[in-house]
């Protein structure tokens, strides 16, 4: 969308040649609606959120304000552009123009430093690469595939792995992302009901180190691709907790390691389509014990039109990689499918906990 405050060509003023604007009710024209269309349709702040992550602005604001020369000096930018990027970003409450041409760090700049337990600088270097994708969104609505893949040549997994540096972000998001995880799922579930649990597509171990750090008595498996679990003993050892968890590589549309009390899925179910999910599904219920739990860790998009961040996770989902996030009607119909029983879902400020036993289960204590 053009940006209402960009210069007119010359020659022309800002509105010639347009038709007359139409009046909305009450005769009265709905300039918020304007307003808020064009608010909503900005892509300004998250690009310059990403110049000043690429710049580490906040890193060098992280011992007090400093003056845009001095941010220039260290960052190699031109100072005057600088100064006009930060004082946008002030207005919007990510930094604060001090006296004397200085600028600090808000609370709500404090996580685009590259130090923070929740550190989100390494998010909007990415955008590229999904934006691009999203000039192309209009694929996606139409045939349903993502538009990601059109853009790039290959799947968004494989694309990341192809470029090492912007691979290296993802994981470093991803384990920011884990963090916050950990604080908001960790209290919405009763983990320490649990003997075992399997986390299935697990990556690195990093989401399964802290639940068992949190958990003394809680022991685990770790289960991912080859390739991918061989990061994981570092991560395990890091957390204290190596002892306590099983490192298995495969694929977990071959199987799933059996008898354990819970089997934790995170993130996993919306990176596959019903038919690919609902295969692995049964995989796990093939693993489980009469009394195990089936445990969705994922986004799940609420009815109505109040906001939620899933009902754009979704979106996001379906361009970059042609799948998405089910609503808790689609969930219990995918997980009836493969024999289990959707018992409950608990939201929280990130992700949801979507528990289910098997489908003949009734509603028996966590698996011990």
């Amino acid at each position: 969308m053009t940006n209402p405050g960009t210069p007119a060509r010359q020659g022309r003023s800002a509105g010639d040649g347009e038709p007359p604007s139409r009046e909305g009710r009450g005769g009265r024209l709905d300039i918020a609606a304007f307003v808020r269309l064009t608010e909503l349709a900005d892509y300004i702040v998250p690009f310059a959120l990403r110049v000043v992550c690429d710049l580490r602005v906040a890193d060098h604001l992280a011992g007090g304000p400093r003056s845009t020369g001095e941010l220039a000096a260290a960052t190699g930018a031109h100072e005057d552009s600088l100064r006009r990027l930060l004082r946008a970003l002030a207005s919007r409450g990510v930094f604060a123009e001090v006296a004397g041409d200085r600028f600090e760090l808000t609370p709500l700049a404090q996580p685009l430093r590259s130090d923070h337990p929740l550190s989100l600088r390494d998010a909007f270097p990415l955008l590229a690469a999904e934006v691009e994708a999203w000039a192309h969104a209009d694929h996606s609505v139409w045939t349903g595939r993502p538009a990601f893949e059109l853009v790039h040549g290959r799947p968004y997994w494989d694309h990341f792995g192809a470029h090492p540096a912007q691979g290296r972000r993802v994981d470093a998001l991803q384990a920011a992302a884990t963090g916050l995880h950990l604080r908001t799922l960790v209290p919405a579930y009763d983990w320490a009901a649990l003997d075992s649990v399997v986390d299935v597509g697990g990556g690195n171990g990093t989401f399964v180190a802290g639940l068992l750090a949190r958990f003394p008595g809680l022991r685990a498996t770790l289960f991912d691709l080859p390739d991918v679990v061989a990061q994981a003993p570092a991560v395990l050892a890091a957390a204290g907790v190596a002892d306590r968890c099983e490192i298995v590589g495969g694929s977990f549309f071959d199987g799933v390691p059996a008898g354990a009390g819970g089997y934790v899925l995170k993130t996993v179910l919306p990176g596959w389509d019903d038919e690919r999910a609902g295969a692995l599904l049964r995989r796990v219920r093939e693993a489980m014990r009469p009394d195990s739990r089936l445990i969705a860790l994922e986004a799940v998009p609420p009815p109505g039109d109040a906001f939620d961040v899933a009902k754009l996770f979704d979106v996001q989902t379906l361009v970059m990689t042609g799948t998405g996030h089910r609503t808790h009607e689609e969930l219990a119909g995918l997980l009836e499918g493969a024999g289990l029983r959707l018992v409950g879902v608990t939201r929280t400020a990130t992700l949801a906990v979507v528990e289910a036993v098997m489908g003949d289960a009734g509603p028996a204590a966590p698996g011990r």
